[in-house]
């Protein structure tokens, strides 16, 4: 399983951040108030100093994830964070860094550095909560492996670019180290096959036919041959020579091999020994390794349990909308059923070309240049451009967004997915939109590279905050009058269905006992959708915890958002909360709401 940069549980200290304040005697923070001009510069000046240690170590430990995150610095390396010399002397560093951390003098710094100290102690905290969890005998899934992300990079039209020389000469060093980093992980499935760390065999089975298709017959068909197939014609005659021989080198003689040796192993020594138990808790400390991803989802103290309680009773709500909204549709079996029903109708699959998909979301994309601005005063510089997902990765990929360049050389882009535009469901298309273009992913993450932030909060970020906002931009639809139809307003409910009924069945799966068959049939109840129902099972099964962090992160910003118009009344503006909970970034829902508390008391 793999987490993400930000992870783990709010310090204690970021809520007496946002304290009122108090009378109370002269203390050593009192003191630390008049200490001299200097003395506050000084500690502000170890913060970033260590922040920016910090996160190159991060981003040194795991280049490809810097990559994804807008960082293009190491885009000629892999790492090998998963070999365990290595991950022992990150996590070396990282306990240095705890230590460095709490020698700095917090009450000397100002409000926003503040914040960076509590949120660098949050990160700190949470990825040493993992240290005693053998992650790294678990480095590939059927939703993560090292060979799949270099593969969907290669037509460079993704996080990483490949359209100059030094670019396919960077993509070139990533392939060439891609043969090792496939030899550890070998080595590290033996060992997990030892000691009882293996995946469930329902994973393996998926991820088989995913590495089978990056070894090839010949190299002109080998997916990391493509940069070659498209070499640019501006390219001098030598470099394009030097480029597709060396291509054609490391792919044949290294790459192909070590993927026959990947398959080969996963197939006939790795897929036995797989596990017949789906969920994380037949691990060994499987149950706090599960709370620990739990925490780092969600930003949270919340218990398994108490998720799987919220989750229950968010299903129902939508349940009784979807009661209310089928007759508006034509529809009059139970509400469990009008899912399937709506995905049987021609008329809710209009679209005979890729063009017709993309000319919906450009007029949606216009719509709400005309709506945003009632609702934020604070957007991104960044464009948002909308282009098709390349054939490349389509069968692969679903509709995403990309971050725009750090440098402002590449635009946020929302990637539409359109395999067959016939089979392109158009009630979801407005929700979609919000959620992965704008004000969701957009809004805030190019916002937040904008931001004059230390790197680590610039390209890091927690999975609560992200698609907790991404979410929350959803409901902002039947405010600005998008869900009007009731077809898209199904789409929306369709889709937060599916984040309720995650909190149920993820929590299922590795706190309850659930299997893979009960929870598919759950969601195939609840869903109404087959396929759907697998995919994601086995989403959960690798990626503990990950799901949670969707419906977590949007409850709490709708609640602080409800308690705000509550305190505030007639004082409450819209784009002034918005503001104030993207105005600082990505941060923990504890954080998130001490800001918009304090944000409340001064207003009043």
């Amino acid at each position: 399983m793999k987490h993400r940069i930000t992870l783990g549980v709010l310090a204690t200290a970021i809520l007496l951040a946002w304290a009122p304040a108090r009378a109370a005697a002269p203390s050593a923070t009192h003191a630390a108030e008049t200490a001299p001009a200097t003395s506050a510069a000084y500690a502000k000046k170890q913060l970033l100093a260590l922040a920016d240690e910090y996160y190159d170590a991060i981003a040194q430990y795991e280049p490809v994830d810097a990559t994804q995150n807008g960082d293009n610095r190491f885009d000629d390396r892999i790492g090998m964070s998963i070999a365990p010399a290595v991950r022992a002397k990150q996590y070396a560093k990282y306990h240095a860094y705890s230590k460095r951390l709490k020698a700095i003098p917090r009450a000397r710094l100002n409000r926003g550095d503040r914040i960076n100290y509590d949120v660098l102690a949050f990160e700190l905290k949470t990825l040493l909560s993992f240290e005693r969890f053998p992650e790294h005998l678990l480095p590939l899934n059927q939703m993560d492996s090292m060979p799949v992300t270099l593969a969907n990079f290669a037509g460079g039209e993704g996080s990483q670019p490949i359209a100059t020389v030094r670019e396919y000469e960077a993509y070139l060093s990533r392939l060439r180290q891609l043969p090792a980093w496939i030899d550890q992980a070998i080595a590290n499935m033996r060992v997990g096959m030892r000691q009882k760390v293996v995946l469930p065999k329902a994973l393996v089975v998926s991820l088989l036919p995913q590495l089978k298709k990056l070894a090839s017959a010949s190299v002109e068909s080998n997916i990391y041959y493509t940069p070659i197939a498209r070499l640019p014609a501006s390219f001098a005659d030598a470099d394009k020579r030097r480029l597709t021989a060396a291509y054609r080198d490391t792919i044949a003689i290294k790459l192909n091999p070590a993927l026959e040796r990947l398959v080969a192993f996963v197939e006939t020594d790795y897929l036995p020994a797989a596990r017949d138990s789906s969920g994380w808790s037949a691990l060994p400390q499987g149950a706090e390794w599960y709370a620990a991803a739990v925490a780092d989802s969600t930003t949270t103290s919340l218990r398994p349990e108490e998720i799987h309680a919220i989750g229950l009773k968010e299903v129902a709500r939508i349940q009784q909308q979807f009661a209310l909204l089928g007759p508006k549709l034509g529809y009059t079996g139970p509400a469990a059923g009008l899912p399937v029903w709506v995905s049987e109708q021609p008329k809710f699959h209009p679209f005979k070309t890729e063009d017709e998909v993309q000319a919906v979301y450009r007029q949606l994309n216009d719509l709400l240049d005309t709506k945003l601005p009632a609702m934020f005063t604070l957007v991104p510089k960044a464009k948002l451009d909308l282009r098709l997902e390349p054939e490349l990765s389509r069968a692969t990929a679903a509709d995403h967004y990309t971050a725009p360049a750090a440098d402002g050389s590449r635009p946020g882009v929302f990637w539409s997915v359109v395999n067959d535009p016939a089979k392109y469901g158009s009630t979801g298309m407005n929700t979609l939109f919000l959620h992965e273009g704008k004000p969701g992913h957009h809004f805030h993450i190019a916002l937040t590279q904008e931001m004059d932030q230390p790197k680590f909060r610039r390209f890091g970020g927690n999975n609560a905050f992200t698609e907790g906002w991404a979410l929350y931009a959803e409901t902002l639809g039947k405010e600005m009058g998008l869900f009007e139809d009731p077809a898209q307003y199904f789409g929306h409910l369709n889709d937060e269905l599916l984040r309720a009924t995650r909190l149920v069945v993820d929590t299922g799966l590795h706190a309850k006992g659930w299997t893979r068959e009960q929870t598919i049939r759950y969601m195939r109840d609840t869903l109404g959708y087959d396929a759907v129902a697998k995919s994601e099972t086995e989403r959960y099964m690798a990626w503990p915890g990950q799901a949670l962090g969707y419906k977590i992160g949007s409850l709490k910003i709708v609640e602080l958002r409800q308690r705000a118009q509550l305190a505030l009344g007639d004082k409450f503006s819209l784009p002034k909360f918005h503001e104030v909970v993207l105005g600082d970034g990505t941060v923990p829902l504890s954080l998130l709401e001490a800001k918009v508390d304090a944000w409340i008391a001064a207003s009043k």
